[in-house]
């Protein structure tokens, strides 16, 4: 048995019709080049604002080393630890 045009043609059918069914949730090339503008432009900012905040994170950093060195002491001469 042979398969004959209108065989190949309904196979092409089905074919198409799974594609189609598989593939309808997925967003179109523009809807993810759209989606990962805005992911790559908040990555951006984030990096952009990094080195801010290690700044400030280094700045507290100093700041309880020295309220350390001075209170250290006095928690020892009191027997607080």
């Amino acid at each position: 048995m042979t398969l004959t045009q209108k065989d190949l043609n309904e196979i092409e059918q089905i074919v198409d019709e799974q594609i189609e069914e598989k593939t309808k949730n997925l967003p179109t090339k523009d809807d993810f080049y759209e989606k990962m503008d805005e992911v790559v432009g908040e990555l951006k900012v984030i990096r952009e604002e990094l080195p801010v905040v290690n700044h400030h994170l280094s700045d507290h950093e100093d700041r309880i080393e020295k309220i350390d060195a001075i209170t250290w002491p006095i928690l020892f001469y009191y027997h607080l630890i």
